[in-house]
C-alpha cells in the first residue's frame, strides 16, 4: 500500500510538472451541455490550460442542454464519447459511474480542495468514491433594485420581520411590485421560494441529512414553516402572478417595474445585460432567534473522465487543473453567478457575484433538499415540491396540506421514511 502511493504521487508530480512530456500531440475532447460557453471556453478556459500544458490541446464540443443526456449516454454506449465529461449533480451522473463508464476520481490530487458539501453531488452515496471534479454552483437569494430601495429609503433586510417591513413599505407606496415571481412554471415557487428561504428553517445540511436517514419528516415544523411563509408572499407578487411565467418575471424586475426578485446567481449576467439600475442583493432572511443563518449553494456542473479514454493520464492533468486558483477565477469571471465549488482562492470582477458569494464566509451552505436520494421513487419529491409550493401560494392547498402530500408520496417508496 505505502509503495503504490508513494508511486502514484510520483506519478501524479510527474504529470503536474511535465505534462508535455506525457502527453506530447494529445487531444481531449470535451462532452458538455453548456453550448452558451463556447466562446468562453475557446477563448478563455482552454487558452489558458494549454499554455500551461502545451502537450495537451482541449476541443470543446457541447450538446444541446435537452439533448445531452440521452447523447452522451449513446456515445458512452457505443464507445465514440469523448475524454472529458461535464457531470449533471446527482443520478444521472452516479448511474454513469455505476456504469463503469466514468473514471473513480477519488485519489485525484485536486479533490482535497473540495468539501463533503462541494463533492456530494458526484459521490456514491456513502460519500467514499468520488467520479466528477466539483465545477461550479449558484446560490440563491434576492435581487433587488438599489435604486428604488435608494428612492424610498430602504436597507436590506436580514431578518423574517425586516424582510416583511420591506414588502409593505414597497406595497403601501405602490410605485413597484414589491416582487416578482409568478407559478405558472411551478419550479420557481419551489427553487427561488421554498429551497431558497427552506434552508433556514432546516438548518441545511443537518435537516437534508435527517430526511435521509428517517429521522425527521416532512410534515415537521421545519418542513411545514417554508409553506408558511410562501403563502404570505402573495399579497406582494402583484395581479395576475399565478398566470405569470418565469420570463414574465424577469421581465418584470429588468425593466423596472418590480423591486425584488427571487434568485438565483444565475441570473447575474443576463440581468446585467438587461437593466438600467443598480442591483443589490441580499441573502434568506433569518427567522427570529436563529443563532446561524443558511444559505443554499447548489451543486450544478462537475467534470469527469471518461473511462474508456485512452488519455487517462492527460485528463487527469486537466482535471487538476481546474481544481487550481487559476481556473476557479478564470471561470468565476467568465461566467458570472456560477462559482467555483473548490477551496481556492479567488477575486470576481462582479460586484453582484462577489455579494453572492461573501454569504459563504457568513452562512452555512447546503444543496437543495431533495436532489439527493429522496427523488429516485415515485413519485419523484423533487417533482412534488413543484406542485406543493405552487399550491399552496394559489390558496389551492394549505401548508399542512402540502406537506403530508409529500410525505405520503415519499414514505410510499422511501424505506427509512417508512
Amino acid at each position: 500500500m505505502i509503495k503504490k502511493s508513494t508511486t502514484s504521487l510520483t506519478l501524479a508530480g510527474l504529470m503536474l510538472a511535465s505534462g508535455s512530456l506525457l502527453a506530447e500531440g494529445v487531444t481531449l475532447q470535451v462532452e458538455s451541455w453548456r453550448n452558451d460557453d463556447i466562446s468562453i471556453w475557446r477563448n478563455q478556459i482552454i487558452p489558458a490550460f494549454e499554455a500551461e500544458h502545451p502537450g495537451i490541446k482541449i476541443d470543446f464540443q457541447p450538446s444541446a442542454p435537452t439533448q445531452y443526456n440521452s447523447a452522451l449516454n449513446s456515445k458512452l454506449d457505443a464507445g465514440t464519447a469523448g475524454d472529458l465529461v461535464t457531470c449533471r449533480a446527482f443520478d444521472a451522473s452516479l448511474q454513469l459511474f455505476q456504469n463503469g463508464q466514468l473514471t473513480d476520481l477519488t485519489d485525484l490530487e485536486s479533490m482535497d480542495n473540495y468539501s463533503k458539501v462541494a463533492r456530494s453531488a458526484w459521490s456514491t452515496d456513502d460519500g467514499s468514491q468520488t467520479y466528477c471534479v466539483p465545477m461550479a454552483s449558484v446560490i440563491h437569494g434576492f435581487i433587488y433594485n438599489k435604486d428604488a430601495f435608494n428612492e424610498l429609503g430602504l436597507e436590506e433586510p436580514e431578518t423574517e420581520a425586516e424582510f416583511y417591513s420591506v414588502l409593505d413599505a414597497l406595497l403601501e407606496d405602490g410605485s413597484y411590485i414589491p416582487m416578482a415571481m409568478g407559478i405558472n412554471d411551478q419550479w420557481e415557487a419551489a427553487t427561488m421560494g421554498y429551497a431558497n428561504i427552506g434552508v433556514n428553517y432546516w438548518k441545511g445540511e443537518e435537516g437534508r441529512q435527517a430526511l435521509i436517514d428517517g429521522d425527521s419528516k416532512l410534515t415537521d415544523e421545519q418542513w411545514v414553516e417554508p409553506f408558511r411563509q410562501l403563502a404570505k408572499w402573495t399579497p406582494y407578487l402583484g395581479r395576475g402572478f399565478e398566470a405569470q411565467s418565469y420570463p414574465d418575471s424577469q421581465n418584470l424586475f429588468t425593466l423596472g417595474r418590480a423591486a425584488i426578485f427571487p434568485a438565483g446567481s444565475w441570473e447575474i449576467a443576463g440581468f446585467r445585460d438587461l437593466v438600467d439600475f443598480e442591483m443589490g442583493a441580499f441573502r434568506p432572511p433569518v427567522p427570529a432567534g436563529a443563532e446561524e443563518c443558511y444559505i443554499s449553494d447548489h451543486t450544478d456542473m462537475g467534470m469527469g473522465l471518461n473511462a474508456a479514454s485512452p488519455h487517462q493520464e492527460e485528463g487527469q492533468i486537466f482535471l487538476n487543473w481546474l481544481g487550481s486558483s487559476e481556473a476557479a477565477e478564470l471561470f468565476a469571471n467568465a461566467v458570472p453567478g456560477f462559482f467555483p465549488l473548490s477551496n481556492a482562492s479567488f477575486d470576481l470582477e462582479d460586484p453582484l457575484a462577489e455579494e453572492f458569494v461573501s454569504w459563504r464566509a457568513e452562512c452555512n451552505s447546503s444543496i437543495r433538499p431533495f436532489h439527493q436520494i429522496l427523488s429516485r421513487g415515485t413519485p419523484n419529491l423533487s417533482n412534488e415540491s413543484w406542485n406543493a409550493s405552487a399550491n399552496v401560494m394559489r390558496g389551492t392547498s394549505t401548508p399542512e396540506e402540502a406537506a403530508a402530500s409529500m410525505q405520503e408520496g415519499l414514505s410510499s417508496w422511501y424505506a427509512p421514511q417508512q
